[in-house]
């Protein structure tokens, strides 16, 4: 059963001034999701579909991005490429509160300016 549904869209190039601040990119992202790609234009993507997924994880909670810590939310990529939302901390805290035992589901994709994720939580 579907108990959460969040879907965000950003614009990627919201993310050139974050790339050029690092403080920014590590208070919102987890270890984990740090790009090691040198090139600008696939980390304003890789960062702008992220968090995309961090802000739709929030409105399928119902909380919106707050009560958890941003960098307790991430995508992790299976060997595949296939992305995993996993949420660790507070996140997880806050998301076994409202829903318990739950499995989470996040498809992403970006195109020329523009990055959306959609999550899922089903129980």
């Amino acid at each position: 059963m579907i108990c959460g549904l969040g879907v965000d869209m950003t614009t990627v190039e919201r993310f050139m001034s974050w790339i050029e601040k690092p403080e920014m990119i590590t208070r919102f992202f987890n270890q984990e999701e740090l790009c090691k790609n040198p090139n600008v234009a696939f980390q304003k993507e890789h960062y702008a579909v992220r968090f995309a997924a961090k802000e739709a994880f929030g409105k399928a909670l119902g909380t919106g991005i707050t009560g958890f810590n941003l960098c307790d939310v991430y995508i992790k990529s299976e060997p595949n490429g296939r992305p995993v939302l996993k949420v660790q901390g507070s996140a997880e805290k806050k998301l076994k509160e409202i829903f318990g035992d739950c499995k989470l589901h996040v498809s992403l994709s970006h195109e020329k300016n523009n990055a959306v994720a959609v999550v899922i939580i089903e129980k």
